[in-house]
Parts: C-alpha cells; sequence; structure tokens
C-alpha cells in the first residue's frame, strides 16, 4: 500500500504546527491573521487527510489478511474520532482574526492541548502504524 500521499500530508501538517508554534511566540495578537489563516489552511489538509485514511486506508486494512494489522487500524481511526471532534472545535474557535486577537492567552491554551494531541498522533502513526503497513507490503506472498 503506497503511504506516499498520507505522509505528504502529515508534513504539511507538521509544517502548518511548526509555523504557529512560531507565530505564537511571536506575538499571538500582532499575529492573529496569520495564525487564523494557518488553521483555515491547516484545517483543510487535515479533512482531506482524515477523509482520505476513512474510505481508503482504514477499509484497505480490513481487506489486507493481516488481523493484528486490521485490529491496530480499527483502534487508530477510533481513537482519531476523539481527536478530530477536538481540532474540529478547536479551527471552529479560532478560525478568524477577531477571535485570535481577542483571546490570545485562550489560543495558547487551546493550541497547546490540541496541536500537541495531533502532532503526537501524526508522530505515533510514523513511527508506529505506517512503518508496520509498509512492512506487510514488503512480506512476499
Amino acid at each position: 500500500m503506497n503511504l506516499d500521499r498520507f505522509k505528504h500530508q502529515h508534513v504539511d501538517i507538521l509544517q502548518s504546527i511548526a509555523t504557529l508554534r512560531h507565530l505564537s511566540h511571536a506575538g499571538v495578537e500582532d499575529h492573529a491573521t496569520e495564525i487564523a489563516r494557518q488553521i483555515v489552511a491547516m484545517s483543510s489538509t487535515i479533512k482531506l487527510h482524515l477523509a482520505a485514511e476513512d474510505r481508503a486506508l482504514y477499509p484497505a486494512l480490513q481487506h489486507e489478511g493481516d488481523a493484528a494489522l486490521a485490529r491496530m487500524g480499527q483502534q487508530y481511526q477510533q481513537e482519531m474520532a476523539s481527536i478530530a471532534q477536538d481540532y474540529d472545535a478547536f479551527a471552529r474557535r479560532w478560525n478568524t482574526p477577531a477571535s485570535v486577537r481577542a483571546d490570545g492567552t485562550g489560543f495558547r491554551r487551546d493550541a497547546n492541548i490540541v496541536l500537541r494531541r495531533v502532532h503526537e498522533r501524526m508522530q505515533r502513526e510514523n513511527r508506529d502504524f505506517y512503518p508496520r503497513i509498509e512492512a506487510l507490503d514488503a512480506v512476499p506472498a
């Protein structure tokens, strides 16, 4: 299974998180417009990524013939539901410069919690999940 698209989306999302971290450190109120713009852009990538996982990756794992990997995929999909829900609420709350500018402390707090969860999840996928999928493809049938 080719995971290049998923990996590329991870890179884009992780870069967006790094950009948000940089902008936050440089001053939330001063960079509210760029922060909101980055959140909107990152949200599009995340939605596309989650939809591709739900429509292609997880179903393919269910039919791959490796029961352990299928269970792992189900677990990842279930875990992602709450992370995605929290991210969606975060993105809706902070997708305008006015909301970011009005509560810089709240933005930092929410970003530290939600974006850390997204970041940690993608790192787990990169470290544990994707290599397992790729190893399956490397095993001769």
